[in-house]
C-alpha cells in the first residue's frame, strides 16, 4: 500500500500543507503592506510632478472657454442692443413721416401703413385693404410718356409696379370715404429681396392739395386781372368818348351831362381797381365764378 493511500499519512502531510500556506500567505501580506507604505511615503513634488500638471492646464483651459463664452455673450448681447435700437428708429422715422408710405404684397394687399398714409386717405385701418379699396375710382395722371396713360386707375398702377422695377409717379385727385377731395403726388416702386426677387410694391403720398389751391387761387386771380385789364379799357374807352363829346360840344347842358357821365365811369373804375388792390373785387370774383374758373 502506498503511503498517500494510507488515510493516516494524508491527513498528517495535509496537516502541515495547509499551516504553510497560511504562514506563506499572512508574509506576502506583509510584503504587500510594506509596499504601499513605501509608495506613500514618496515625497510631496514628486506626486505634484505627476499629477498636478494635467489637472492644472485642465482648469487653465476651462477657464478660456468661460472667459470665450462670457465674451461671445457680450458681444451677442451688444448686438442684440444695436439691433433693437437701428429697429427703433426705423419705427419711429416710418411713423413720424409727413407722407404716406403704404407697403403693398404680391397680392395687392397693405401689409404696412404709417398714420401719415391712414390720416391723407381717410381711413382708421387701412392693413389688409386691397389696393381696388384703397384707391377705389382714383385715376393716375401724367404727362411722362413712360408713365401710365391717363384715365389708368391708381389701382392698376400698383399691380403693374409689381412686375415692373420701373418706378413710376403720378398725380390723381382723391376722395375719401368722407368725401373729402384731396390731390396726391404718388411715387410707386417695386420692393426687391436680396436675391432680387420682387416681394410687394412702395407707395409714397404726398399731400399736395394746399399746392393745388394755391395754384387754383393764382389761376383765378389771373383770370380776375384779365376781366379786370378789360373792364379798366373799356372804362378808359368810355371816358375818351365823353371827353371827345364835351371837347366839340357847345351846349350847357349836355356838356354838364357829359362831365357826369365821366366822373361816374371813372369813380365806378375807381371801385373795381381799389377792390382789385385790397382781394375783394365781388364783381370780379362773381364773373369768374359764373364763368366756371372757380
Amino acid at each position: 500500500m502506498s503511503l498517500l493511500g494510507n488515510p493516516i499519512m494524508a491527513r498528517a502531510i495535509l496537516m502541515l500543507i495547509v499551516p504553510a500556506a497560511i504562514i506563506l500567505a499572512l508574509l506576502l501580506m506583509r510584503a504587500l503592506r510594506r509596499s504601499l507604505e513605501d509608495d506613500a511615503t514618496l515625497p510631496e513634488p514628486s506626486l505634484r510632478s505627476m499629477q498636478g500638471v494635467p489637472i492644472d492646464l485642465y482648469h487653465t483651459v476651462i477657464q478660456e472657454l468661460k472667459q470665450q463664452k462670457h465674451e461671445q455673450t457680450v458681444l451677442t448681447q451688444a448686438e442684440q442692443r444695436r439691433a433693437r435700437v437701428v429697429e427703433n428708429l426705423n419705427q419711429a422715422v416710418f411713423a413720424n413721416l409727413p407722407s404716406g408710405v403704404l407697403v403693398f404684397d404680391l397680392h395687392g394687399i397693405v401689409k404696412l401703413a404709417n398714420p401719415s398714409a391712414r390720416d391723407l386717405l381717410g381711413f382708421a385701418s387701412i392693413t389688409a385693404l386691397r389696393a381696388e379699396e384703397v384707391f377705389r375710382t382714383a385715376v393716375a395722371n401724367s404727362d411722362s410718356p413712360s408713365q401710365p396713360a391717363d384715365n389708368t386707375l391708381v389701382a392698376d398702377v400698383v399691380r403693374i409696379t409689381l412686375h415692373d422695377r420701373a418706378p413710376r409717379r403720378v398725380r390723381t385727385e382723391y376722395r375719401t370715404p368722407l368725401g373729402q377731395v384731396r390731390h396726391f403726388a404718388i411715387t410707386l416702386s417695386q420692393i426687391r429681396g436680396g436675391d432680387g426677387n420682387a416681394l410687394g410694391t412702395a407707395c409714397l403720398i404726398d399731400d399736395l392739395s394746399a399746392f393745388e389751391d394755391i395754384r387754383r387761387q393764382q389761376q383765378l386771380q389771373g383770370q380776375i386781372s384779365a376781366e379786370l385789364a378789360l373792364d379798366l379799357r373799356t372804362s378808359l374807352a368810355t371816358i375818351a368818348g365823353y371827353a371827345q363829346q364835351l371837347a366839340s360840344n357847345r351846349d350847357p347842358d349836355l356838356s354838364r351831362q357829359l362831365a357826369e357821365d365821366i366822373s361816374a365811369e371813372a369813380a365806378r373804375l375807381d371801385r373795381h381797381i381799389g377792390g382789385f388792390l385790397t382781394g375783394k373785387s365781388s364783381h370780379a370774383i362773381t364773373s369768374a365764378a359764373a364763368g366756371g374758373t372757380l
